[in-house]
């Protein structure tokens, strides 16, 4: 069997409607939309959301808060998951990137003190908490904060 052989089981693909095509189709004039309205006519009908004219349940409900559109979103990366670089290895976004340790888009990384080090790194990031500082100097590891 070659692909140009392939064909779909019989039955399986039924060919498309066509409308408005004369009286004789059974589909001509009105092509199935009925005689008047809204959705007789070409560009008529209503989004899949609207609700007859009454009050939509999105301007029924009550809104609560706001969106902080200065808001940075920052990777968070653990100690514990640093353990699977080499010594002396600098860490950065990029680093962690290939290592799979950061995904998707994120403004920066930082570094938080859950789990131990026990290598030495050199950690470029955005931010991290004091106690994984300490932590990361104390197994002679260097931290630079970038931002």
């Amino acid at each position: 069997m070659k692909l140009n052989e392939l064909a779909p089981p019989k039955g399986s693909r039924r060919k498309r409607k066509r409308v408005g095509r004369g009286p004789g189709s059974g589909w001509g004039t009105t092509s199935g939309r009925g005689d008047k309205g809204q959705n007789s006519r070409s560009g008529g009908g209503v989004p899949e959301w609207f609700e007859g004219g009454q009050m939509p349940l999105a301007r029924r409900l009550p809104k609560r808060g706001f969106t902080n559109i200065f808001r940075h979103k920052y990777a968070v990366v653990n100690l514990r998951d640093l353990g699977r670089f080499e010594a002396d290895a600098v860490v950065d976004l990029a680093a962690l990137r290939r290592a799979g340790l950061v995904k998707g888009a994120c403004d920066g990384v930082k570094v938080l003190a859950q789990g131990d080090l026990t290598v030495s790194l050199t950690l470029k990031v955005d931010k991290i908490s004091a106690a994984a500082k300490a932590k990361v100097e104390a197994a002679g590891g260097s931290v630079e904060v970038t931002a």
